[in-house]
């Protein structure tokens, strides 16, 4: 697991060398064990530092720079990167694992490629002389990687299938800069910091920033699933996979069942490959639990396992974790988290790079950093939600479809506007939002769903030129894209499918690739390997959802492994109390910062934010959330815009 950054100049002028090792350094959190670089020139320049890692490859005055930071987990002697062929014209910079590297090293060698390292980073750079553009869908793994082709003079960069690992960039038509977090690319000079509309727009509604954009205008992620060229007059993406939720397999459940132990062992099997300690995150649900129990069986030795916990009981799910960790005898470790222990938002911010208000990262920070201070790998139950159903708006989502079935929207929206508000009650019990929601298309119901503010909301919340630069645009028609694109013939997979490429890319997976890189941690998925995931689609959608009962299937496979009380006890999920703690601990901090802060006076309307900090101080709503939001976002404007550039002190 590394770091990754670079700078093409397309109009062939050289690259500055101190600033490719900036971008380098700001990112040494990501891969502190070791540095390295490359320039497309036949020397050093005269400026480099003596002892400071530089690999020379001409022809060319430097117009290439790749900067890598490694965190060492598979050969450790020989992997040091960037890394090149034999003759030294193809070069890579990559971030990731690819599990199933040794195959495809072998399938190389019988074509005549002769491999230096042990290191799966070189059979890409062999796989791309081999394969081309083909490559990325024969990685079976997590990755962001660039490859520069000097006989093509081209760059070519992939990111895996499911987005675990990051890739932003900036493309300008004079330079192409990338890096795996966005403040390598501002250390370059000149680089705009003007906030993206749009980006912020649908921040406050789903507290991330979905690609392709980013909250930076001039600054875009490479979408999961995707890869891109760039030559001196050109760049182009399209995407390499996607995931299809056709044809149903209608075998025997209990043969499925089978099948998802079998296919998820091997994924887990291949996930435990290090050279450096490895364990596994463990809340106690179903999920990590089964990843326990399938690494358990796998391993000789104990199972290193880390959980975080709560003193108010509503969050904790220790006990639960306790239990798994004496059923399968791991040497499991606990943290306590408090709410003095909320003072590493501001760290977070800088690590997260752009606005982001999922406040699991808190916690997801602290998991990491237990496990960390055991172990450098270590495995999670991500992605067994959206693969099997699990979460309960799903379940309301099929009764306000099935609503929907059975009488107009126009009638639907009346008795919706007729219904008593009834807002006292959370929100997934209002008949009236069920109603509502009925009343909407598809994707349109879901997006209110997932939406924490809604354009109504936002109408009154964002300052009057930030409205016009919206220019009419609303978060839903990101979900009637992908809605439409699913290759699915029913609705449950096509809310699954939104998810994979929305919620799971740009929130699940983003928070727990900064906050385990922010403590130097590598964390690996067996639930979202492709190739389970392929097969997951593919089972009846009544075999996930059954009834109310989410992961049904999973359940049932994972009851060959887990006991009852563990499968089917009342989901909590990976929640903080903030509601109580932004009235009692956090009060003071966050009310300077939301309502005082710089990014409230200059984007929102004061007056809003005010109303929601008092209605939250005074017990008359629930505004926690919508508070977060503000609250992360003011941070993140006081470190990357209000201060100019990052500051590498606040690190971990």
């Amino acid at each position: 697991m590394c770091g990754i950054a670079g700078w093409f100049q397309q109009d062939g002028a050289p690259v500055d060398p101190s600033v490719l090792r900036a971008m380098g350094d700001v990112i040494e959190h990501r891969g502190p064990d070791e540095e390295g670089f490359f320039l497309s020139r036949s020397e050093p320049p005269p400026e480099w530092p003596a002892g400071v890692p530089l690999r020379c490859a001409g022809p060319g005055v430097g117009e290439v720079g790749f900067a890598h930071r490694r965190l060492s987990i598979i050969d450790l002697k020989t992997g040091q990167q960037p890394l090149c062929n034999e003759d030294g014209t193809v070069w890579i910079a990559f971030n990731g694992e690819v599990y199933n590297f040794a195959g495809l090293k072998t399938e190389l060698e019988a074509k005549g490629h002769r491999f230096r390292t042990n290191s799966d980073t070189e059979t890409i750079v062999h796989g791309w002389e081999e394969w081309g553009e083909g490559v990325a869908e024969r990685l079976r793994g997590m990755f962001a990687l660039a490859v520069w082709d000097a006989k093509k003079r081209s760059l070519y960069l992939a990111r895996d299938r499911l987005g675990k690992k990051p890739l932003y960039y900036l493309h300008d038509g004079k330079r192409f800069l990338f890096g795996s977090e966005i403040k390598s690319i501002l250390e370059v000079p000149g680089v705009s910091r003007d906030i993206d509309p749009i980006a912020l727009s649908d921040y406050l509604s789903l507290l991330y920033v979905p690609a392709p954009r980013s909250i930076f205008r001039a600054v875009s992620k490479l979408p999961a699933g995707h890869h891109a060229i760039v030559t001196p007059d050109r760049m182009t993406v399209k995407p390499y996979w996607d995931l299809s939720f056709e044809p149903v397999d209608e075998a025997p459940q209990s043969e499925q069942e089978g099948r998802l132990l079998e296919i998820l062992g091997d994924a887990t099997d291949m996930r435990m490959m290090s050279e450096v300690p490895l364990g596994a995150f463990l809340s106690g649900g179903v999920d990590s639990s089964g990843i326990v129990a399938l690494m358990a069986g796998l391993s000789d030795q104990p199972v290193k396992t880390a959980s975080i916990s709560f003193s108010e009981k509503a969050y904790d799910e220790s006990p639960h974790a306790q239990r798994v960790a004496e059923l399968f005898g791991t040497e499991h470790h606990v943290m306590r988290v408090t709410p003095d222990a909320v003072s590493v938002v501001e760290k977070l911010a800088w690590h997260y790079d752009e606005p982001f208000a999922d406040s699991s990262a808190v916690p997801t920070y602290y998991v990491s950093k237990i496990a960390r201070e055991k172990v450098t790998v270590a495995l999670s139950g991500d992605g067994g939600d959206e693969n099997f159903a699990g979460y309960r708006r799903y379940a309301i989502d099929a009764l306000e479809h099935r609503i929907r079935g059975m009488m107009p929207r126009g009638l639907l929206a009346l008795a919706g506007r007729l219904y008593p508000k009834a807002d006292w009650l959370p929100q997934p019990l209002r008949a009236k939002t069920v109603l509502s929601n009925a009343a909407r298309d598809p994707a349109a119901a879901y997006c209110h769903t997932m939406s924490f503010l809604h354009e109504a909301d936002k109408r009154r919340l964002l300052a009057p030129g930030m409205l016009a630069a919206l220019d009419g645009h609303e978060t839903v028609e990101l979900f009637r894209r992908h809605y439409d694109a699913a290759r699915a013939n029913d609705h449950l997979s096509r809310l699954q499918y939104l998810d994979i490429k929305t919620y799971l890319c740009d929130d699940i997976l983003v928070k727990v690739d900064r906050a385990s890189m922010a403590n130097s941690l590598e964390v690996r998925c067996p639930i979202l390997d492709h190739v389970f995931m392929e097969y997951a689609a593919t089972i009846p959608k009544d075999r996930k959802l059954k009834g109310k009962d989410g992961k049904h299937i999973l359940k049932k496979a994972f009851g060959r492994l887990l006991p009852e009380d563990i499968l089917y006890r009342k989901k909590m999920g990976f929640r903080v109390p903030i509601k109580e703690w932004l009235r009692t601990d956090l009060k003071d901090f966050a009310h300077d910062l939301i309502v005082n802060g710089a990014g409230t006076q200059t984007y929102l309307q004061a007056n809003e934010v005010s109303r929601l900090w008092n209605q939250h101080q005074g017990g008359m709503r629930d505004r926690a959330t919508e508070l977060w939001t503000l609250l992360m976002f003011n941070l993140w404007h006081k470190t990357f815009v209000e201060r100019g550039s990052p500051i590498a002190t606040t690190s971990a």
